[in-house]
């Protein structure tokens, strides 16, 4: 079993080859399947192609261990296709996190001041001992190596509500790692699956700086 990695791949792919039953939890930010072009003109990989974002959600549902936890952020643009593929998968969502932001990231019919996620359960897992809220605040990455990067600081409750130390976290849309640091902070074991080289080059810099102050081993 793979564990303190990032796998550079396609996911489905990469993910056929994990066993059933071996991953404690699942955290993800996908492509929001809206064609996104930031300022200066960076894009998403697959951020066009629902099929190859919505099929991973079958993988995932088959590698998570029973009763527990997927947290999946998504676009709300195409909200259907996405809740489509987590009730096909055999997902049921169990919570939704929305994070208020300071400032509006777009403004069109109305200001977009906002990201959500929604907790999904593959079977019946227990209520964390201490929930998290529902709403909580936005903490601002500045994108600095990702167009949509997401701040550590915004993981690591997820990670540390619904998951224990020594579990396994996967994200399987890396990106630029953000969802494995936060895991190697939380004393939890990472898989993280990018496409784009770079940004798994990215990831496991990251990641080596964490592992340098804490004794975290980078592979097992």
């Amino acid at each position: 079993m793979y564990s303190n990695q990032i796998i550079c791949g396609e996911s489905v792919q990469v993910l056929s080859a994990f066993p059933a039953n071996s991953v404690d939890l699942v955290v993800t930010d996908p492509p929001y399947l809206v064609g996104y072009r930031d300022r200066s003109g960076r894009t998403v990989a697959n951020d066009d192609d629902p099929d190859a974002v919505l099929a991973v959600y079958d993988e995932l549902y088959r590698v998570l261990k029973p009763d527990s936890y997927c947290i999946s952020f998504y676009g709300w643009t195409a909200i259907a296709a996405f809740a489509s593929a987590w009730e096909n998968a055999g997902f049921r969502p169990v919570g939704h996190f929305v994070w208020s932001k300071p400032y509006a990231s777009k403004t069109r019919y109305a200001e977009y001041r906002h990201e959500s996620a929604f907790l999904l359960a593959k079977g019946n897992p227990s209520p964390p001992s201490k929930p998290i809220p529902d709403v909580l605040p936005w903490v601002y990455s500045g994108n600095r190596t990702h167009p949509t990067e997401k701040a550590v600081d915004v993981i690591a409750p997820l990670v540390t509500c619904y998951s224990r130390a020594g579990d396994v976290v996967l994200d399987p849309f890396a990106g630029s790692g953000s969802t494995a640091v936060a895991a190697a902070l939380k004393d939890r074991r990472y898989i993280g699956i990018e496409l784009d080289p770079g940004y798994c080059a990215l990831a496991c810099k990251r990641l080596a700086g964490v592992a340098k102050t804490r004794r975290i081993p980078t592979a097992a």
